[in-house]
């Protein structure tokens, strides 16, 4: 599925300094994070806000979040 970066949350921990995880919406109005499948180099330069990107789910809850959100890559733009 595919979702635009509206936000960057700061890292903790091990990760503090770089993003801890994206805020997206997705085509469905849905907002939540993606902090899963980032590697450090992304954590260090993530995508910009506006960004369209590519993520893997696990089905979707009751309320229509994705279960488990994982980014993927950048979307391709046509």
């Amino acid at each position: 599925a595919e979702a635009v970066v509206v936000g960057h949350r700061a890292g903790i921990g091990r990760l503090a300094g770089r993003v801890g995880a994206l805020e997206v919406i997705d085509d469905t109005g849905h907002r939540f994070r993606v902090g899963s499948g980032l590697d450090d180099t992304l954590r260090g330069a993530p995508p910009a806000i506006g960004t369209r990107i590519v993520y893997r789910h696990r089905g979707r809850t009751a309320s229509g979040l994705p279960r488990f959100p994982t980014y993927w890559r950048r979307a391709i733009e046509a």
